[in-house]
């Protein structure tokens, strides 16, 4: 693929995190297939399909992690069942959903991937993820993403 092209899918998956009603960060995923310079799918993360708040929404919401409002703060990265659903983990049901293969589909999403996210991708075939911005804090993911030989490309703005 051209720089041209993947410049338009960068601003695109920007665009997309906007859609996020996290209120603490906000991320936009993109699934394209490279063959074709076609989007797959799309997704953000934020609450379930059907507008249910998940982590009690952005008064329960802390600078450095979030917190259910029957639950300790949760530090970020970590109690995954808690929270709103990934943008990867969106954009990757999305397809899914749809019928459509994410084998050897490139991946745009503005942060790092966490641990669980990785897990995903890597077992849905993806072969590339492209991180704008790198904005996550945590490295567990992106080294399960190298370990397993899905090439990483990171895009500072």
């Amino acid at each position: 693929m051209n720089k041209k092209h993947i410049d338009i899918r960068i601003e695109q998956c920007i665009s997309l995190s906007k859609a996020s009603n996290c209120s603490r960060r906000k991320i936009g995923a993109l699934l394209l297939d490279p063959d074709r310079n076609v989007i797959i799918a799309d997704g953000y993360n934020g609450a379930p399909r059907g507008g249910s708040i998940l982590c009690g929404g952005e008064s329960h919401c802390l600078r450095d992690g979030c917190k259910n409002k029957d639950l300790p703060p949760i530090e970020s990265g970590t109690r995954m069942e808690i929270g709103c659903h990934h943008a990867e983990m969106n954009v990757i049901c999305n397809a899914a959903a749809n019928g459509t293969s994410t084998s050897g589909a490139w991946l745009f999403v503005t942060a790092s991937c966490c641990l669980m996210c990785a897990k995903i991708i890597h077992h849905a075939g993806i072969t590339k993820v492209i991180v704008i911005a790198n904005n996550y804090t945590t490295e567990d993911g992106m080294l399960y993403l190298q370990e397993h030989n899905v090439d990483i490309e990171y895009v500072r703005l």
